[in-house]
């Protein structure tokens, strides 16, 4: 397995998935950073490309891809949905990766780059706890200290995933400002982070970010298109579905399920966002419909704020997917007509968990049923392709799955 980065795209292709040599998608993206960050923010940017890009890199990461993430994922053609939404449907079995998410592609990745740039310690934010779960695993295999911040709502609500990080010997620090939520242990990483700047590398989880996190963890994660490309060869004679569907909040299982396919002039990229009680209903999460440009966490993007730039409280019953704002990628998707973006409320995602479950005996994470829900908005031809990326598995939401489906 081989990672293409494309260190030298032609010109159309760099406006499509790789941002300019200031980390722009067009207007989105951009480092908006401390002073006293920007060192450790510019050696990441100085040296990534050639990092990722070096044998000795490649060698080390695709072997741990393989023999230790569990790669390549099956690409998995499921008859029963297949037959109700009238299309030929494939789901990419991220939620089979060690770990149960895609997180993990990213996160052995950027260890790797950590090692590399001799840092001492890991600092990561996590919602769901998929992300937090991954650093803590990896941070376990390399014998790196490892600090998670996650707030003190999505603990609550994601007690499993923390208990596998303490496990795993990572310190969780609960988070009490603001909703006690994402967007809040984002805040508080990035404190930490400028408080030890030197020893220290913070493990971003999505596609946000100051550059060059975006563009770091859209390549990592793009092992994920990369993938159903040749899998697509095997099982349907080409390499372009004519549908790729995956959910979106920070965005890095979109983006890497997207990266390979983004402005091929074959494949619709449908995002879901998380619209929590409805988009117009003030819980919601979708920034797509609510959002405004701004800079939110070091990059500039669509984010929901209010009229004085002050930021929004997101609201979903999913926890990863609880953040008011969206990668720069994703950003610059929507607004140039590369991507649709959908949004699925609460109630739709837990009935697409439920209908996944009993239709293909496979229970999706409250993220990834946000993609799955998709399918019932979108009208298919008998012979189309559609690829939905199986971010992750749906072990850490049980509690919340039991607390509706007894309401119901």
């Amino acid at each position: 397995m081989t990672v293409k980065t494309d260190t030298n795209p032609t010109e159309e292709k760099r406006k499509q998935n790789i941002p300019d040599e200031r980390g722009y998608y067009g207007s989105f993206g951009g480092a908006y950073i401390p002073e006293m960050l920007y060192p450790n923010v510019d050696e990441l940017r100085s040296n990534y490309l050639q990092v990722i890009e070096s044998a000795e890199f490649r060698k080390e990461f695709e072997l741990l891809l393989r023999d230790y993430v569990g790669r390549p994922t099956p690409l998995y053609y499921a008859g029963n949905l297949s037959e109700t939404y009238g299309a030929k449907i494939y789901l990419k079995r991220e939620d089979l990766c060690h770990t149960g998410a895609h997180k993990l592609n990213s996160v052995v990745g950027q260890a790797l780059i950590a090692r590399h740039l001799g840092k001492k310690n890991i600092i990561a934010e996590t919602g769901a706890g998929q992300h937090g779960v991954a650093t803590a695993t990896v941070c376990a295999l390399m014998k790196i200290p490892c600090t998670v911040f996650m707030g003190s709502k999505d603990i609550a609500r994601q007690q499993p995933n923390v208990l596998r990080m303490k496990m795993l010997g990572a310190e969780v620090i609960a988070v009490e400002s603001g909703s006690k939520t994402l967007k809040d242990a984002t805040n508080e990483a990035i404190r930490h982070w400028i408080n030890h700047p030197d020893d220290t590398y913070y493990l971003i989880g999505s596609t946000i970010g100051p550059h060059p996190y975006p563009d770091l963890v859209a390549r990592l994660q793009s092992v994920i298109s990369q993938e159903i490309q040749s899998q697509l060869i095997n099982q349907e004679g080409k390499d372009a579905p004519d549908y790729v569907l995956a959910c979106a909040g920070g965005g890095s299982n979109a983006a890497g399920a997207f990266f390979h396919f983004i402005g091929n002039g074959k494949t619709r990229l449908i995002g879901t966002e998380a619209a929590g009680e409805g988009v117009d209903s003030g819980l919601t999460a979708a920034t797509i419909y609510r959002g405004t440009p701004g800079i939110i966490h070091g990059c500039k993007t669509l984010l929901m704020q209010t009229s004085d730039g002050q930021v929004m409280e997101a609201h979903s019953v999913s926890a990863g997917l609880d953040y008011p704002g969206i990668g720069p990628l994703h950003a610059h998707l929507h607004t140039t007509g590369l991507a649709q973006f959908l949004p699925v409320t609460d109630t739709e995602a837990l009935e697409a968990a439920q209908m996944l479950s009993r239709a293909e005996g496979i229970i999706p994470a409250l993220e990834t049923a946000h993609a799955v829900a998709a399918l019932s908005k979108l009208q298919f031809k008998p012979d189309d392709v559609a690829v939905i990326c199986l971010s992750g598995r749906g072990d850490k939401d049980l509690q919340t799955y039991q607390q509706y489906f007894q309401k119901t």
